[in-house]
C-alpha cells in the first residue's frame, strides 16, 4: 500500500481546509508536473485510512474554465435548445494524484485547502516546492518542467538543478557504463615516434596503479567540495553522475574481496 505522507500547511496558506464537491473541482492541468500514473496503491491507502492531506487548490481563471452549456440532441427541432451544466469552481494547484485516487474510489469530495486568492507566482510554488524537494523525477520530466516554467517561475532554477543531481541515473546508461568497465581498453597511441612497445603491468602493480588514481580523484574531490557551491550547475551534475556509477561499482567491488 502506498502511504499518503502528511504535510503542513504552506507559509502563505490563503484557505481553510474543508470538503470541495469534486464536481467543482476542474481537471485543468496547469500546474500538473507529470502524468499521475497508476493510483492504485494510493486509493488503497486513502480508502483504509481516508485523506491525510488536502489538495491546494484557487479559484479557476476564466481562461480555464469550460463552457458552460451543452447542446442537447435528443430532438432535431430543438438544435437551439441547451441545458446548463455544472461549471467548475476551483483550479488544481497540488494533488492531482490524491485527485484521481479519490474519482477511481467514486467519492464525491475532497478534503482540501482553498485559497480565496492565489497568485500565479505563488501557485507555482506551491505546486514545485515539494516535490522537486522530495520526490524523484526523471531528467527529462525535469527539462520538461524548465521548458514550461521558464518564463513564469525563473526563481524556480535552481531547484530544478539540485532535483537533477538528485534525479535516479536511466538504466541505459548504467548499463552502458558497465560495459565500458568490462571491455578491455583500447591501447594508447604512442606519443612519442620512438616508444613502440607495449608496457604490461603486473596485478600487483595494477592494483597499486588503480590504488593512487583513486587515491588522487578523491583528493581532488575534496578541493572540489570546498568550493562546491562555486561550481556550474551542469558540471556539478556531471560531477555527481560519475560519482553515482562508482557508488554503484563499490559493493559489487566489496563482495568480491570478501
Amino acid at each position: 500500500m502506498e502511504p499518503e505522507p502528511r504535510a503542513t500547511a504552506p507559509a502563505h496558506a490563503t484557505g481553510a481546509v474543508a470538503f470541495v464537491s469534486l464536481d467543482d473541482v476542474s481537471e485543468d492541468a496547469t500546474f500538473r508536473l507529470r502524468d499521475p500514473g497508476d493510483v492504485s496503491l494510493l486509493a488503497a491507502s486513502i480508502g483504509r485510512l481516508g485523506q491525510l492531506v488536502p489538495v491546494e487548490l484557487r479559484p479557476l481563471p476564466a481562461a480555464a474554465a469550460p463552457p458552460a452549456f451543452v447542446s442537447v440532441a435528443s430532438d432535431p427541432e430543438d438544435r437551439f435548445l441547451a441545458e446548463p451544466v455544472p461549471t467548475p469552481r476551483w483550479q488544481v494547484v497540488s494533488g492531482f494524484r490524491r485527485l484521481a485516487a479519490l474519482r477511481m474510489l467514486q467519492r464525491d469530495r475532497v478534503l482540501a485547502r482553498a485559497h480565496a486568492e492565489l497568485s500565479d507566482e505563488d501557485a507555482w510554488a506551491l505546486a514545485l516546492s515539494q516535490p522537486l524537494l522530495t520526490e524523484p523525477f526523471l531528467p527529462s520530466e525535469l527539462e520538461a518542467t524548465r521548458e514550461r516554467i521558464r518564463a513564469v517561475a525563473p526563481w524556480a532554477e535552481e531547484l530544478l538543478e539540485e532535483a537533477l543531481v538528485r534525479a535516479p541515473v536511466p538504466a541505459a546508461q548504467r548499463e552502458a557504463f558497465a560495459r565500458f568497465l568490462e571491455e578491455p581498453a583500447a591501447p594508447a597511441e604512442a606519443e612519442a615516434s620512438d616508444v613502440s612497445e607495449t608496457v604490461e603491468l603486473t596485478p600487483e602493480e595494477l592494483a597499486l596503479h588503480l590504488a593512487v588514481r583513486i587515491f588522487e580523484l578523491n583528493q581532488e574531490l575534496a578541493v572540489g567540495w570546498e568550493a562546491w557551491s562555486e561550481l556550474p550547475a551542469g558540471g556539478r551534475r556531471q560531477i555527481v553522475e560519475q560519482a553515482r556509477y562508482l557508488a554503484e561499482l563499490f559493493p559489487l567491488m566489496d563482495r568480491e574481496t570478501e
